[in-house]
């Protein structure tokens, strides 16, 4: 074993020059100009100084193959290439996004005012899918009056008979809406998207615990509507953000002949703003649609049931939300009406998700709760259950 330990080594001392020449005059691909830092050169040079030392010389190179990490050609060539896709900073950013969803107009990332009314690409429901509008709602509600004779300054337009129906009543609201289209001014935008939207609201007031009368409906308001929303996005101060602006046309009328017949239509502007999740404001400015005083059944509403409308709502808690809505003549008199809300969730939802039932307290005092109330004041309270955000 000692003879062969020893020509082995004199083998190696041997060829130690040549091998050294080689690497002096050719160097190897680790040695590469270029492939190699400063510090590596050097090192490489003092080892091969080492001529008059064979075992110095091949110990010097084995300790510096020892500290080197071989990579293969292909996989630094592929390192290299791998360079992170740059993030396009002029698309908006909206929001942060904290899991992928598909939940569009229920993905509660996004804020209230973008849901309701899917003002953008990752809140869109699509169109011709039916959600909720204003809350549909089955209560009972306490009046401080009620309209047993109902007026106008109409001729023809007052009833001629009081019907004694009684103070307290079943309210029934209905209000659905759909989208009919979408994109029609934000084409190619990457988020934002407009729409126009068909909706429709039904509210009676039931006389159910007046069973001499047979339980009648005292009365019936239908609402249909058509409103296109543009998604105006824009930083407020002090955190607010502009969210929406519209423009929409509206009928409203009771369906009743003469003396009990109501209608009146109106154009108005509309917009939204928003701080955070926590409180949103929304505005309507209308002006009524003329009639000739033939066909007029209720003049002077406006001057009653308002010319302007203010809603703010607040989310208090993850289950709590009030809000208040205020109308208002913007004449001379100071007419309109005020009404406070209160929604408190019930239950929950489908698979953990948040329940659209709510226990819906309302205050309302003013006038034109309903059509045939539009010249007469009264107080309500009513109490019941609601379905929201549909």
């Amino acid at each position: 074993m000692a003879a062969a330990h020893r020509t082995v080594a004199l083998a190696l001392a041997v060829l130690a020059p040549a091998g050294a020449a080689f690497a002096q005059g050719t160097p190897t691909p680790a040695m590469a100009p270029g492939s190699t830092s400063a510090g590596d050169q050097a090192v490489w040079r003092r080892c091969a100084a080492l001529s008059d030392d064979n075992q110095a010389r091949l110990a010097c190179f084995d300790q510096w193959a020892g500290q080197q990490a071989w990579q293969s050609p292909a996989a630094t060539a592929a390192a290299a290439s791998a360079v992170p896709t740059p993030v396009d900073t002029t698309l908006p950013a909206t929001r942060i996004i904290e899991v992928a969803r598909t939940e569009g107009c229920r993905d509660p990332q996004y804020s209230d005012l973008s849901r309701f009314w899917e003002l953008e690409s990752g809140s869109d429901c699509g169109t011709f899918s039916f959600r909720g509008y204003r809350p549909i709602t089955v209560s009972v509600a306490a009046g401080s009056n009620v309209n047993r004779q109902p007026t106008s300054g109409a001729d023809g337009n007052s009833a001629t008979e009081s019907t004694p129906y009684r103070r307290t009543e079943n309210r029934i609201q209905l209000s659905v809406r759909t989208k009919v289209a979408q994109g029609l001014l934000t084409q190619g935008h990457p988020t934002l998207k407009d729409s126009v939207w068909f909706g429709y609201t039904q509210q009676s007031y039931w006389q159910l615990f007046t069973p001499e009368l047979s339980r009648p409906f005292r009365t019936t308001d239908h609402e249909p509507e058509v409103m296109y929303v543009y998604p105006t996005d824009a930083k407020l101060p002090f955190g607010w953000r502009w969210r929406y602006s519209g423009i929409g046309l509206v009928h409203q009328s009771n369906g009743q002949s003469k003396p009990l017949s109501r209608s009146w239509n109106r154009a108005y502007l509309m917009t939204g703003l928003e701080l955070g999740n926590d409180i949103n404001v929304r505005a309507r400015l209308w002006k009524r649609i003329p009639e000739s005083s033939g066909s007029d059944d209720n003049p002077g509403i406006s001057d009653y049931m308002g010319r302007a409308e203010l809603a703010a709502f607040w989310n208090y808690d993850k289950d709590n939300s009030v809000g208040a809505t205020m109308r208002h003549s913007l004449a001379n008199s100071d007419r309109g009406s005020l009404r406070l809300e209160w929604l408190q969730t019930l239950g929950a939802g489908f698979l953990g998700s948040k329940s659209n039932l709510r226990l819906h307290t309302q205050l309302f005092s003013g006038y034109g709760d309903s059509m045939i109330d539009y010249n007469r004041k009264r107080t309500v309270f009513s109490l019941g259950l609601s379905l929201v955000d549909f």
